[in-house]
């Protein structure tokens, strides 16, 4: 079930079941949970964030949510394939939008959970790679908690389980301040990758938790794992 707690206001947004948890002694980033947000208000949350961060104003912030179907369409035009045309994809019910970061074409629904992390790298002494590698590591620690086993791979950013592609990133970053993230299937309707060729791979397979368990995730759970992570990295 999903509850919705008076609105907050992050950055001029209201944020539905937020969770600020900088309030906590000793810490230095918001952790925000959204719940199911659409895609275009989200991207103008994250770009907001990153222009106050770069004026010198605001706090460095994680959002944590799902988003209602839609498919993005990456800064590189070669590597954005669907297998439908857009007529069919929004009869379906499906958004399509095009966007500047970094990668191809992919897809977002409820019970994916998408983590936006807009933090100064440089103030945490992270380059963009390390920045990547980063939201593998907080991705791989999410999923092994709820039971999954999974790796990367060399020149395929992301996280997988032998052939199947579980979780996908992708990125812009200006001035030291990133924007977009990872998104982690967990237990979402991959019927929805259907209509693409995802990050333009071809023959690829993609998989969520549910499915590699064989049972029912509570995503609520999850994101309360998952909050815990995201403190452990950006708290240290």
């Amino acid at each position: 079930m999903f509850l919705c707690f008076p609105p907050n206001l992050q950055n001029g947004y209201k944020c539905y079941n937020a969770v600020f948890l900088s309030q906590m002694p000793n810490t230095n980033i918001n952790i925000i949970d959204c719940g199911i947000r659409d895609y275009r208000s989200a991207l103008a949350m994250q770009e907001k964030t990153v222009r106050d961060l770069q004026a010198g104003i605001g706090s460095d912030t994680v959002f944590i949510l799902e988003h209602p179907p839609v498919i993005t369409l990456g800064a590189r035009s070669s590597a954005n394939k669907l297998l439908k045309n857009s007529d069919e994809i929004e009869k379906a019910g499906i958004e399509i939008v095009e966007i500047r970061r970094g990668g191809g074409t992919t897809a977002h629904n409820p019970g994916q959970l998408v983590i936006y992390p807009i933090v100064n790298l440089k103030k945490r002494s992270l380059g963009v790679s390390d920045f990547v590698r980063l939201l593998e590591k907080i991705g791989t620690e999410l999923l092994a908690e709820l039971g999954v086993n999974c790796s990367t791979k060399k020149g395929f950013p992301g996280l997988w389980i032998n052939d199947k592609k579980i979780a996908s990133i992708g990125v812009q970053v200006k001035k030291w301040i990133p924007c977009h993230g990872i998104a982690i299937n967990i237990n979402n309707d991959l019927s929805i990758f259907d209509f693409i060729v995802p990050c333009g791979i071809d023959n690829i397979k993609i998989t969520n938790a549910e499915k590699e368990l064989g049972r029912k995730i509570d995503i609520k759970n999850a994101k309360n794992t998952l909050k815990k992570i995201l403190l452990n990295h950006f708290t240290a």
